[in-house]
């Protein structure tokens, strides 16, 4: 699904770089316009990158600056089209070139190697000239206010595919993933940040250390919430700025499905617990046996308005995010453009908002986890797994 969709799967990025003094947008459509997607269609290529229209997929130019920018935003679409040849179909047109082969040559009882490869290049080109590529779109937003983009898709193959393109278009800029350690940075109090630093457990400023070093952040945040959710107060105040209130009440909880991982005799071990929890019983039994929750949908309620999502521990990736629908009211000077637009803009609202509450709670837990008060949370914690 899309960005634009009322349910997505995010990852977020900062972006760190100089882009030049002058004309940010300019520039930006220049570069984009540099790698913009190429179609393969009357061709035999296999593959093609670039970037695309939010709106229209087909569309590739990026000369006009409105074809991309709303308002401080930067919206574009990766596309990506492949044509691939089953296996079974290779496979019975590369017997039929041996066979064929094999007969034009008697003295032969097998295809030598370099012709086998020589056939095998052969067959697959004949069978890619005809078959369509199939494409598939993926949609990024860039908040040049804030420095962060979105990207619609969880696919380790298509998140690094998105960062090397960006990083080509944008020579001078990178693309820094925002995970449970770089999220906690972002949303710390200036306070609590040495106490963060003195728990980092990573001993390089690497991303993938800082990931693989600090998985205690996602275990204990999910853990806190599910205590929380089950004996305390679901509420919490907005604490940080954003489309909400500061100060505005909101409800957090979780439900419905949460996953651990875990040693075992036979390696990582995967227990999924789903429906309604209502005391989290066979969740607290695989706490007990050294089980940590690495994923969890998380509710975030206000007023009337829902948002859900699927947190994934690890690296703070949003599953499955699902917003409150954006309904524009239309009358009959709406035009289509700007019907699209508005959807666009409603959409970022609720989008934002939601990660404002989440970036919130999160917060509240921090403050919690790096505080003074965190070994007798911990004890009541332990206590509770321990109840039956």
């Amino acid at each position: 699904m899309g960005i634009l969709s009322n349910t997505a799967s995010i990852c977020q990025f900062r972006v760190e770089g100089n882009p030049p003094a002058a004309d940010l947008f300019a520039w930006v459509g220049e570069r984009l316009n540099g790698d913009g997607f190429r179609s393969i269609d009357h061709t035999a290529e296999e593959l093609s990158v670039g970037w695309v229209h939010i709106d229209d997929a087909k569309e590739s130019s990026f000369v006009s600056p409105s074809t991309f920018q709303r308002d401080h935003y930067i919206a574009f679409s990766l596309r990506r089209d492949q044509r691939r040849v089953p296996a079974n179909l290779f496979r019975a047109h590369m017997e039929m070139a041996e066979r064929e082969f094999l007969i034009a040559h008697p003295g032969l009882q097998r295809v030598p190697k370099q012709k086998k490869e020589e056939l095998r290049d052969a067959v697959r080109g004949a069978l890619l000239s005809k078959t369509l590529p199939a494409p598939s779109i993926y949609d990024a937003v860039w908040d040049t206010r804030t420095g962060l983009v979105t990207f619609a898709s969880l696919s380790p193959k298509m998140v690094e595919q998105f960062e090397n393109l960006f990083k080509q278009t944008f020579e001078v800029l990178r693309l820094v993933a925002i995970h449970p350690f770089a999220r906690a940075e972002n949303v710390l109090e200036d306070s609590l940040k040495p106490a963060l630093g003195k728990a980092n457990g990573a001993s390089t400023d690497n991303a993938l250390d800082l990931i693989k070093d600090n998985r205690w952040l996602g275990w204990d945040f999910l853990l806190w919430l599910m205590y929380r959710t089950m004996n305390e107060t679901s509420e919490y105040r907005v604490s940080l700025t954003g489309p909400a209130l500061e100060q505005e009440l909101f409800v957090a909880y979780l439900n419905d499905r949460l996953i651990l991982l875990g040693g075992g005799d036979g390696g990582v071990q995967k227990i999924t617990v789903a429906g309604p929890q209502d005391n989290f019983r066979e969740v607290r039994t695989a706490l007990q046996n050294g089980k940590q929750i690495n994923e969890a949908i998380i509710y975030l309620e206000k007023q009337e308005h829902l948002w859900k999502m699927t947190l994934k521990g690890e690296m703070f990736h949003f599953a499955s995010y699902k917003a409150p629908p954006v309904k524009i009211e239309k009358d009959n000077r709406t035009d289509e453009v700007s019907e699209r637009e508005a959807v666009f803009y409603e959409r970022m609202y609720v989008l934002e908002e939601g990660l404002q509450l989440f970036d919130s709670l999160y917060a509240a837990f921090l403050g919690e986890r790096l505080g003074d008060g965190w070994s007798e949370q911990k004890r009541k914690i332990e206590e509770w797994l321990a109840d039956d």
